[in-house]
């Protein structure tokens, strides 16, 4: 038995479980109103629709989708999603660098940045739908300037990019938010050292904050692309509705379509339980990606 061991068994049993007492109510709401719904939804993915209501249809639901081009669409989306991440996580990323660096007026910065945060995404949508129409402020800047106007939400090359950049602008605030708090625990003499030795911003980005932030990079990592996956409904309802052709469709705003339009429950839970497994393992292979190349560095 080790030492330390043996040191928590001779703690009073009120001492041992008081850990446990005070993480039971986040325990019990998380199991009740997280994991219960989850399978209770899982195990409804199974069942039919219509008139095979309640009925057994095994991975019938699944095949369904596999089969349904509108959700491989959605699918090719959230490929684009995993490969956009890393510019959606390195602009708040930097942006905080630069106000712990204190840059002038880092302090106007700090609530300019999170203020779209605030904003609902409707809201958000409403704006950049009249910023973005084809006779918009944006087409008449690049008019201006001798450039053609581009349908941004309306050719199916350009739409789904610019969702996801109205989204990164309406949402990176928080991320800002945990990076300075991440750099809050940085050991401010590893930088002095640094600028000490003559390191530029690019090295002491690379050799020093990056390894110190690795913690909160991977945290950062792994909320954004589940913002990206599960936040982006209210977005791609105002602005493009899934189109043009379903460019713009995610899972999340699929599984609305057959819920709320195609009333197929059964089929939305099949939906439903396959966007969490994709969460699941696109977050735990972010995991593994980022703990290697800490480990590498």
């Amino acid at each position: 038995m080790t030492p330390r061991r043996a040191a928590d068994d001779r703690r009073p049993l009120g001492d041992r479980l008081a850990a446990y007492v005070l993480i039971a109510p986040a325990a019990v709401v998380l199991v009740v109103f997280r994991l219960w719904p989850l399978l209770l939804g899982v195990d409804f993915s199974f069942t039919g629709d219509g008139d095979q209501d309640g009925t057994p249809v095994g991975f019938g639901n699944y095949s369904e989708l596999l089969h349904d081009p509108y959700f491989r669409i959605a699918l090719r989306n959230v490929g684009w999603l995993v490969v956009l991440l890393p510019v959606a996580v390195a602009i708040p990323g930097l942006l905080a660098t630069f106000i712990f660096l204190k840059v002038p007026g880092h302090r106007l910065y700090r609530s300019v940045y999170f203020f779209p945060a605030v904003l609902s995404p409707v809201i958000v949508g409403s704006i950049f739908n009249l910023l973005l129409s084809y006779d918009g402020p944006l087409n008449k800047l690049l008019a201006a300037v001798g450039m053609a106007p581009v349908d941004w939400l309306g050719d199916s090359k350009t739409a789904l990019f610019t969702v996801v950049g109205v989204h990164i602008w309406a949402t990176f605030g928080m991320a800002l938010v945990v990076f300075l708090a991440g750099f809050a625990t940085l050991d401010p003499s590893l930088l002095d050292a640094a600028r000490s030795d003559g390191a530029s911003l690019v090295q002491l980005i690379r050799h020093v904050i990056v390894p110190g932030l690795s913690r909160t990079i991977q945290f950062v990592f792994v909320t954004t692309m589940i913002g990206l996956l599960t936040s982006m409904f209210g977005l791609l309802y105002v602005m493009t509705s899934g189109g043009p052709g379903g460019s713009t469709t995610l899972p999340e705003y699929y599984v609305w379509i057959q819920q709320g339009q195609m009333n197929r429950p059964a089929l939305a839970s099949a939906a439903s339980t396959v966007l969490f497994l994709i969460m699941l393992v696109v977050g735990l292979g972010q995991i593994a990606i980022l703990r290697r190349s800490g480990r590498e560095d």
